[in-house]
């Protein structure tokens, strides 16, 4: 392809601002470029958190969001993930303590579907049943946390740590905690996704039946 014709279909494209849903108060991401709107619908742009808030002790949680809305020259997107670092992540464990992990999947009030993994971070080693416990009190706060509220006020409450917070409370009792985090948190599905998987569900199930 010459440089001319190359030249030509580069002029063709246009930039749009990207930018982060509302709830992070509208932060310019980046920019993409594209020839159609359509082409920006469904692209992923991957931030931290230090980013959007100007705040470097933040950097260690990174973010993801999707493009599901367009207009002139703007992309709008929405969240899809959030994850510590793995730097961060490796410096918070310690020889001789323990690391609790527990994997959640929850339906949000407003009907997404999310998956959250808290990890508890010990000052010592603490035996199974402590680890147990731990474990079960993570998978209770974490789950009634998502089923009483809706998908954004769960995404703050973890971002704004919150919720780790709150892990760390009760957990804390157990056994001697050092550092609770929510490892990552990741939308599974949104709610036409989980209505469409249930209507699914029942048309086999009364065909099963029939």
């Amino acid at each position: 392809m010459s440089e001319r014709s190359v030249s030509k279909k580069n002029q063709q494209k246009r930039w749009y601002t990207v930018l982060a849903p509302e709830q992070f108060d509208r932060a310019e991401l980046g920019e993409t470029l594209a020839s159609e709107p359509e082409q920006v619908i469904n692209r992923t742009i991957e931030t931290t958190l230090g980013e959007i808030t100007d705040q470097s002790g933040e950097n260690n949680v990174k973010l993801t969001f999707q493009v599901d809305d367009v207009g002139s020259d703007t992309a709008y997107t929405s969240f899809v993930k959030h994850e510590l670092s793995r730097d961060y992540k490796r410096s918070l464990v310690r020889r001789g303590s323990s690391k609790i992990h527990a994997v959640i999947v929850a339906r949000t009030a407003d009907d997404y579907r999310i998956k959250i993994q808290p990890e508890a971070y010990t000052t010592k080693q603490a035996d199974e049943s402590q680890r147990k416990a731990i474990r079960r009190t993570m998978i209770d706060i974490v789950e009634t946390a998502a089923t009483e509220r809706a998908f954004e006020d769960v995404v703050d409450s973890i971002v704004e740590g919150r919720l780790s917070s709150a892990i760390y409370n009760d957990a804390k009792t157990i056994y001697p905690l050092r550092r609770v985090e929510i490892g990552k948190t990741t939308l599974e599905a949104h709610p036409e996704e989980v209505y469409e998987e249930e209507e699914t569900s029942v048309d086999v199930e009364d065909e099963d039946e029939a």
